[in-house]
């Protein structure tokens, strides 16, 4: 069984940046590929951000490119997600996930593996 916690999130202003953080624990020569999403207060969950098991491809929303930086850490066992000059749309509750696959995918279907969420709002 493998357990995603992400961490990070908070209370931010417009134009801050904050770096969350999403650590594997139990069966992690399971994890490959992880990925991030984020579900805004009544809509839908979403991909943001995607990276491979070695970190070497990474993909983004077109919504978030240029903004948002996935990296990750094996030695770890932590993904991170950077997020810089935060906007009020950004405001969401912010999910890892995991499969086994090395390529992630910007499907959420493809997913079994997810961690609880950390909310992060951003004021003006």
């Amino acid at each position: 069984q493998v357990t995603l916690v992400e961490s990070g999130g908070g209370l931010v202003q417009a134009g801050e940046s904050l770096r969350l953080s999403c650590t594997v624990s139990g069966y992690t020569d399971s994890v490959a590929a992880m990925a991030w999403f984020r579900q805004a207060p009544g809509k839908g969950r979403e991909f943001v951000s995607g990276i491979s098991g070695r970190g070497r491809y990474t993909d983004y929303a077109d919504s978030v490119r240029g903004r948002f930086f996935v990296s990750r850490d094996n030695a770890k066992y932590t993904a991170y997600l950077q997020i810089v000059s935060l906007k009020l749309e950004d405001t969401a509750v912010y999910y890892c996930a995991s499969h086994a696959r090395d390529y992630p995918s910007r499907s959420k279907q493809d997913y079994k593996t997810w961690g609880q969420g950390t909310q992060v709002t951003v004021s003006s």
